[in-house]
């Protein structure tokens, strides 16, 4: 209470450094608790594929059909439970007058007992009738409001009514799951004819989850089914080597990345991440305690003094400093949770989650308990050691100086401050221009009003015509067409491609967009040579478009007038365009092969007229949808704001740290000139003027933060290249970032170290020389 300004700083700085620590244990928390709802985590598996394609593992999640049954039949008794499911696409549900787009799957009877899914009515075994369906409490409440949905019907995309047998707890954010909103049976989706072939072991279209047998292990069953596919497929698709694995579900979220068939981490590396950066703002904050502490050290000087003189061994006064410091941890703990509190929402948006204070949990106290303990003897822990080796006879008799090396400790303190924020800084440059390089990447068409309609039935593809007959008049649209995917993402890849000159030994792997013959101009694709699909060419149903690497990857001089053997069809090549990037940013564009398509449509694509408003536009074309498909609610996508998605982890670990390095930066917020003021006072009679004071003052902090950017930039350009490598198409690292960094920390010292400065400089001298 004496030291109102000292505490308060002390208090809050601390407090700062342990919110930003107990949010990252909640992120980090509710990364490493991923999937964890589900009462047989550590038996559940996913089963997924590799294969090679001239010399490179690929690995994906798709696998086909026929699995399903080879494994019941061949290695049953490995496992409890053996899981078929589609996609988790869109799709209408309907009850009386109510229609609404949910997120769902068609999965097998035994999932949900496999998931253990928390039901709130009904049982885990309603998937058995193919007529029925559970569905999620959210859903039930949307369709049925207060009212008992068990047994009512629900009109799934406007065809069959599902009976509701069963109500689930909706899923928790941090699940695989967390958007099944409803859970049909598989048996339904094979039967309605979304399914696939019995027998075709190449149609790698649905996923498969397992729990294996509680004696059995998971390692040894996933070696033992190794080469179920690679023995049942023919010579063909055998040069690909085919290999089946489990991959845990304690891997589904942490561990999803795999380069060249290994597994090489994933989202773990943003745990470490950011797990060390809540250490290093944690240990910001209790550097500035310690720097705060000792800068006041000659105020309690002959405190000490007094007490050693009167008979108090070192030893209590180091249990009074540590009760100190603790005592401000407790009081900086208190305020760091309301703190959170009032961050937590923001926080959540920033880091796209639901996270809340885990205040039931005795885990989260007992780790608050140690957590405050740590920070309160890590903090004062040099305070402590330092001020209790004063020597009393020196202190009282007013000869102490604190030495000639007494500085060093705290020297290095601020060194290491300045290069964990330094550290920090060039970190988020650098992130913030990686994603600058890939927003700024040539996409080989125009986003500017484009519009993507996922459909989730064929009432708008069968009356396609009437339908942008209509629109083109209301003056809503420029053009429309349909595709089997959006522009921002490719659906369907196929291998079965013969050309003039192939390479025996290559194995072809191209991405397959069936479109109409409007789509170049819906969505303005580049031409490099040849022409459009038209109406006016009754030949382009059997022609071809190549885009720019598809044409080097099959090694055409000149490619127009081609022919193209695809599956059973001859195609002649009429056209290529510049590379559309649809896929990853950060990747190369996959080659890609572009036709009149017959069937498989997805998407509605729609570019808005430009003289017309995009809010207009809009209501227009949701009233015509309305008319062709009554039963289907309208809802779209900008191709802007999907593009914009794929750039949302790098953004959010942007962000994240560009939180955490202004928190950083604040917990700089003092250095104390308390030492010197006698000094000042000094100088000031001997007719030193202001700018002489701040300057003297100024260039000790300036060489510490010279040092710590000698010592961060390097460690910041190993780190931050190594982040980098994790993409193909990355920008570089340039000089500027680490002048700009360097800059930024010399004026943040500056502007610190003067406020203190030029505040002792211009204070009465005669009150800091009166007790001499």
């Amino acid at each position: 209470m004496r030291n109102r300004a000292s505490s308060f700083i002390n208090i809050t700085g601390l407090s700062v450094g342990m919110a930003v620590a107990i949010l990252i244990g909640l992120w980090i928390w509710d990364e490493l608790s991923f999937d964890k709802y589900h009462q047989h985590y550590d038996r559940i598996a996913q089963v997924m594929e590799k294969d090679t394609h001239n010399g490179t593992i690929h690995t994906g999640a798709a696998i086909p059909l026929p699995l399903d049954a080879e494994m019941r039949k061949t290695y049953g008794s490995d496992f409890r439970h053996i899981v078929i499911s589609s996609w988790n696409d869109p799709h209408v549900l309907a009850a009386g007058d109510k229609k609404i787009s949910y997120r769902g799957t068609f999965m097998g009877a035994e999932g949900p007992e496999m998931f253990t899914l928390n039901m709130l009515a009904g049982s885990r075994n309603g998937l058995k009738d193919i007529s029925s369906m559970l569905i999620s409490q959210s859903v039930a409440t949307a369709l049925f409001g207060n009212d008992d949905p068990m047994g009512k019907l629900v009109k799934l995309d406007n065809s069959a009514s599902l009976k509701v047998t069963g109500v689930y707890e909706d899923l928790p954010g941090n699940t695989t799951l967390h958007d099944a909103a409803f859970i049909a049976p598989f048996d339904y989706y094979q039967a309605s004819g979304d399914g696939r072939s019995l027998s075709d072991w190449s149609d790698n279209s649905l996923f498969m989850y397992v729990q294996v047998a509680d004696n059995a292990d998971m390692a040894k069953v996933s070696e033992k089914i190794k080469n179920i596919k690679l023995n049942r497929v023919g010579p063909g698709e055998a040069r690909s080597k085919p290999a089946i694995f489990l991959q845990p579900m304690s891997k589904w979220h942490l561990y999803s990345a795999f380069k060249n068939g290994v597994n090489t981490g994933g989202a773990v590396q943003y745990v470490w991440l950011f797990g060390i950066i809540g250490m290093f703002v944690l240990l910001l904050a209790c550097i500035n305690f310690m720097n705060l502490s000792t800068a006041r050290s000659e105020k309690r000087a002959k405190e000490v003094g007094i007490r050693k003189a009167i008979g108090s061994l070192r030893s209590q006064l180091i249990s009074q400093f540590f009760c100190e410091s603790l005592l401000i941890a407790i009081l900086a703990f208190v305020l760091s949770l309301l703190l959170v509190w009032l961050i937590l929402p923001f926080f959540n948006e920033v880091a796209n989650k639901k996270m809340f204070i885990l205040w039931a949990n005795p885990i989260f106290w007992i780790m608050g308990a140690g957590f405050t303990l740590f920070t309160g003897l890590i903090a004062g822990s040099y305070p402590a050691l330092y001020l209790s080796s004063f020597r009393p006879v020196k202190v009282l008799k007013g000869r102490f100086k604190a030495g000639r090396f007494a500085a060093t400790p705290r020297k290095v303190l601020v060194v290491l401050q300045f290069t964990v924020s330094v550290i920090l800084i060039i970190g988020t440059i650098i992130v913030f221009k990686q994603v600058q390089f890939g927003k700024n990447r040539p996409v080989g068409y125009s986003r500017d009003g484009l519009v993507n309609i996922e459909t989730t039935n064929d009432d708008l593809h069968n009356q396609f015509n009437a339908v942008r007959t209509d629109l083109l008049k209301s003056g809503a649209i420029a053009e429309m067409a349909i595709s089997s995917s959006s522009t921002t993402g490719v659906n369907y890849t196929r291998g079965d491609l013969d050309w003039k000159g192939k390479d025996p030994a290559l194995m072809a792997d191209f991405g397959n967009i069936g479109v109409t013959t409007g789509y170049g101009k819906t969505v303005g694709w580049q031409f490099i040579e040849g022409r459009d699909f038209s109406n006016q060419f009754l030949t382009d149903s059997s022609a071809l478009i190549l885009n720019e690497a598809a044409v080097k990857y099959m090694g055409l001089k000149n490619p127009v007038g081609e022919i193209v053997r695809v599956g059973k069809r001859e195609l002649t090549v009429i056209g290529v365009i510049k590379d559309m990037v649809m896929a990853s940013p950060y990747e190369p564009v996959k080659q890609a092969i572009f036709f009149i398509g017959r069937n498989h449509f997805d998407d509605i694509i729609i570019k808005i007229n430009p003289n017309t408003s995009a809010h207009e536009a809009l209501n227009k074309i949701a009233a015509v949808c309305k008319i062709y498909s009554p039963s289907v609610p309208f809802s779209y996508q900008f191709a802007d704001d999907e593009y914009a998605k794929k750039f949302a982890l790098e953004e959010r670990v942007g962000k994240l740290a560009d939180f955490f390095a202004i928190l950083a930066i604040f917990s700089m917020a003092s250095f104390m000139a308390e030492q010197r003021i006698k000094e000042i006072g000094v100088r000031k009679v001997l007719g030193a003027s202001v700018f002489n004071l701040w300057r003297l003052l100024s260039k000790d902090f300036v060489v510490l933060v010279m040092i710590s950017l000698l010592i961060a930039v390097p460690m910041a350009y190993y780190f931050m290249h190594q982040w980098l490598q994790n993409y193909q198409y990355r920008t570089d690292i340039s000089w500027w970032v680490f002048a700009a960094a360097g800059a930024g920390a010399l004026i943040i010292t500056l502007l610190t170290v003067s406020f203190q400065a030029i505040k002792a400089a211009v204070a009465n001298p005669v009150k800091s020389l009166r007790t001499e």
